[in-house]
């Protein structure tokens, strides 16, 4: 029932990331940069958190893990709806599928496999209680696939016209929009009357700046299905799902360092002083 800190995880993920990215292409519109890989830069902006990797570096760091879940699985479910809006806003309707279709098929893609299987687990839960199948292996399994795949996609695509400079630049990019962003949230949650403690500043940090592949890819892919330029588009979120996993883990010492002592430093100072004897 954390309201307040849901709200600014949502709001922050899928209203002020992609506006910012908006505002800041504008300026790099001037460049020489393809502006096929910008365009992708703003589908990374109009993506919903992910499940796995927001939690898991919560998790790590030992954060508020149930706010880390709840926002990751509530974004997850709001990007089927929010996210092809704001690609259609923010890119145009460059796809020639009809918009009921694009729904129709990422409901199909995303909620029925969801409902599908929270029902049969109501019917094997002590089976894979006892079992343990090891479904941590094969979901990273799966999603090293689904990377796998897409980069395949992408470039054997023989009209892919991707210059070095631009890629360089593109992960420059991304590695200081990661940072920037993560300093941003630990700013504005970590003010005076914020409301937020330490464990929840972690939550928010991850997952207001981590962005979802397993679910960008299939979107992209129903969005802008049969448009020439799809390979270009993908590759800043390729570039962005490793990249936050491998900036969370660096930083995951360092910010766990700091959830310590600020934890100790206010309970410190919520203890009641002893009296002065006279």
């Amino acid at each position: 029932m954390h309201v307040k800190l849901h709200l600014f995880v949502q709001i922050f993920t899928l209203v002020f990331f992609p506006t910012a990215i908006w505002l800041f292409l504008q300026l790099l519109s001037i460049t020489p940069i393809n502006e096929w890989l910008l365009k992708g830069l703003q589908t990374v902006g109009c993506m919903p958190p992910p499940v796995s990797s927001a939690v898991i570096l919560t998790k790590a760091v030992g954060g508020n893990e149930a706010a880390a879940i709840f926002n990751s699985a509530f974004g997850s479910f709001l990007g089927i709806v929010i996210t092809p809006l704001l690609l259609l806003l923010f890119l145009g309707s460059s796809s020639s599928v009809p918009f009921t279709s694009i729904f129709s098929q990422l409901f199909m893609t995303v909620v029925v496999p969801l409902i599908i299987g929270q029902i049969v687990r109501r019917y094997i839960k002590d089976w894979l209680e006892r079992k343990k199948p090891p479904f941590g292996a094969i979901s990273s399994c799966v999603l090293l696939m689904i990377i796998y795949t897409t980069f395949c996609d992408t470039f054997a695509n023989p009209n892919i016209d991707l210059d070095k400079f631009s890629l360089i630049i593109i992960v420059f990019i991304i590695f200081s929009v990661q940072l920037s962003f993560m300093f941003l949230t630990f700013l504005f949650s970590t003010r005076n009357n914020s409301g937020f403690t330490p464990a929840d500043t972690v939550a928010i940090i991850f997952c207001s700046t981590h962005k979802s592949l397993t679910l960008g890819i299939p979107m992209l892919k129903i969005v802008f299905a049969g448009y020439e330029h799809l390979s270009l588009i993908s590759v800043p979120l390729l570039i962005y799902h490793p990249a936050q996993i491998l900036l969370g883990s660096l930083l995951v010492p360092t910010i766990k360092s700091w959830m310590v002592s600020r934890q100790k430093a206010l309970k410190l100072t919520r203890q009641p002083k002893a009296p002065v004897k006279v």
